[in-house]
């Protein structure tokens, strides 16, 4: 019997993949469990097993191809899948049937996620349609504005018409602003162009920072930290980490400062929930940390920082770094973070706004350490300039959960554990 294989749920918003490599021919003899494809989503590359055993009869699509989720990618002659253990089921009467309540039943609902753009999802809330029973027609499977004003009007007619009360004023119809993108203009009218197609971690970051930037109204507080002392004790323990098997780099001391000051202020280490007026605290401390690889920024997530030293850390950062740049990262150490850190100061990064990580309400952006001149001392034993390793930070919070006033006191509680070695680690909870 030959069956369609299709590209399975690959995760929460997960839609499409890039196909990296097919791992079968048309002849093949698959057995249930072979890998036969590598795809690459916006979160990692996966290897995909075979859910049959039989023979490839077709290959429907090639490397380089954009695949959606149920989409056919290989046929099998004679496939059969593992069969479920049969059980012994007692026969029993069967109960009366019961009479249909008289009622136009809804659509069914379709399963996973449903792409629809922003504007179009926030006028089906106000409406109260249900996107997974709204029928699609715009490409791809998106469901419009249109589709869904649609649905909303066959749900009216299908609710028996309630009595006016002339007392009663009629409510103001919902009319949406949305504002389309306005078609591009004919660059070659004006020399050579190139199309380069926008796929993998590139798509998913457009669509992530264009979410981010529409959905969360951006404040940031900026600041600056003196890294003298703990660039000194860095580079004593430089060596001892290494032969470990980590590497000690600012990140790592700014991993363990921002679990500090998140226990201290717990609203930084939330979500903000706005169907449900809510906001989602989080009682465990994942950080993501921003990687820059050849196909894009990645942000993997290390887990329960607060519950590990400066070793574990270090060598725990390190392995995830490569792992990432590699495209070996799971979807698992892609999920889950609470906070971000995005560091530049290796490529000789300044003062930056970096843009938060949707659902997450706050991340810090670190530059590059320099040496500056820096006035120490008092009024009453005089001052003097000297040379200091002096490094910028940036935190932007959602201010629809946190206040200015709340980020200074969050980044003086990060300043004041980086400054300090012993401060660090007497903080550190």
């Amino acid at each position: 019997m030959a069956r369609a294989f299709k590209l399975p749920d690959l995760g929460e918003g997960i839609h499409e993949g890039e196909v990296l490599s097919v791992r079968v021919a048309v002849g093949d003899k698959v057995n249930e469990g072979d890998i036969i494809l590598e795809v690459e989503t916006d979160k990692a590359a996966v290897e995909i097993p075979s859910p049959y055993t039989g023979v490839v009869e077709a290959i429907l699509v090639k490397p380089g191809d954009t695949v959606k989720v149920g989409q056919v990618m290989l046929t099998f002659a004679g496939a059969e899948e593992a069969a479920p253990a049969k059980k012994e089921v007692p026969m029993k009467k069967a109960p009366e049937p019961v009479k249909p309540v008289e009622a136009k039943a809804e659509p069914p609902r379709k399963e996973g996620p449903v792409p629809a753009s922003p504007a179009t999802r926030r006028l089906a809330r106000e409406l109260g349609v249900d996107l997974g029973r709204v029928t699609p027609t715009g490409p791809a499977g998106l469901v419009t504005a249109e589709d869904v004003k649609a649905f909303a009007g066959k749900k009216e007619k299908a609710v028996e018409p309630k009595p006016a009360v002339e007392a009663e004023e009629k409510a103001p119809e919902v009319r949406p602003f949305v504002v389309g993108l306005p078609k591009l203009p004919d660059f070659s009218k004006w020399g050579p162009v190139e199309r380069v197609p926008l796929r993998s971690i590139r798509k998913a970051t457009a669509r992530q920072m264009t979410l981010a930037w529409s959905q969360i109204p951006h404040v940031n507080n900026q600041d600056v930290v003196d890294m003298t002392k703990l660039e000194a004790f860095r580079k004593r323990h430089k060596a001892e980490i290494e032969a470990k098997g980590g590497k000690l780099t600012p990140t790592v001391f700014a991993l363990k400062a921002a679990a500090t000051a998140l226990k201290a202020f717990p609203n930084f280490n939330a979500s903000l929930d706005a169907e449900a007026g809510e906001i989602v605290l989080k009682r465990y401390f994942h950080i993501g940390v921003a990687v820059n690889t050849p196909d894009g920024l990645i942000v993997p997530v290390v887990r329960d920082v607060d519950r590990k030293s400066i070793v574990e850390l270090s060598i725990e950062l390190k392995q995830l770094i490569e792992k990432t740049r590699a495209r070996k990262s799971t979807l698992e150490e892609l999920q889950g973070g609470t906070f971000s850190i995005t560091n530049v100061g290796n490529m000789g990064g300044g003062h930056f706004v970096p843009i938060i990580n949707y659902p997450q309400v706050a991340i810090l952006g670190m530059g590059a350490a320099t040496m500056q001149p820096a006035v120490t001392g008092n009024e009453k034993d005089g001052y003097q300039i000297v040379p200091r390793l002096i490094m910028p930070l940036v935190l932007c919070i959602d201010h629809r959960v946190l206040d200015g006033a709340d980020a200074i006191p969050f980044v003086r509680t990060i300043v004041e554990a980086l400054e300090d070695p012993e401060e660090l680690f007497m903080r550190m909870t």
